[in-house]
């Protein structure tokens, strides 16, 4: 701690005069990141949950409404059952994500709306039979 700033000088130059001690006496010599580029994210305005931010970012987390990690769950399961193995388990995965869309539909949580509709499970398939059919097709010229 200083000693307390004396009356009738300005403060900035008190606060210079600190720096400027500190400096001599090598207090600034070797500080963790001297020499370093600052971190991104510290140039932006003043954030509450500045830690909580650098926390998720650190482990490879992300929170998005339910609504908008719904969207990206039911694109994600639709290229999953367009990949799938049998028609069954295609059937199953646009099943199994039709219900939470449904659920979200008629229980709509806060947040942006989900703006989706269920699966036809019917085009979906016949999409499934049609990548099928051209793959193979594909493989056979090839």
């Amino acid at each position: 701690m200083t000693e307390r700033k004396p009356p009738g000088v300005p403060f900035e130059s008190w606060v210079d005069k600190q720096i400027l001690d500190a400096e001599r006496r090598g207090e600034f010599a070797e500080l963790a990141g001297a020499g370093k580029p600052l971190p991104p994210g510290t140039d932006t305005t003043y954030d509450e949950l500045w830690w909580i931010r650098q926390k998720m970012a650190r482990e490879g987390l992300s929170v998005l409404p339910p609504t908008l990690a719904l969207r990206k769950e039911a694109e994600d399961t639709l290229a999953a059952a367009y990949a799938a193995p049998s028609e069954r388990i295609a059937r199953k995965l646009i099943t199994d994500v039709n219900v939470r869309i449904r659920d979200m539909m008629f229980k709509p949580p806060p947040g942006p709306p989900l703006g989706m509709k269920p699966y036809d499970v019917e085009e979906v398939v016949r999409e499934w039979h049609a990548r099928r059919t051209a793959t193979g097709k594909a493989e056979e010229t090839a």
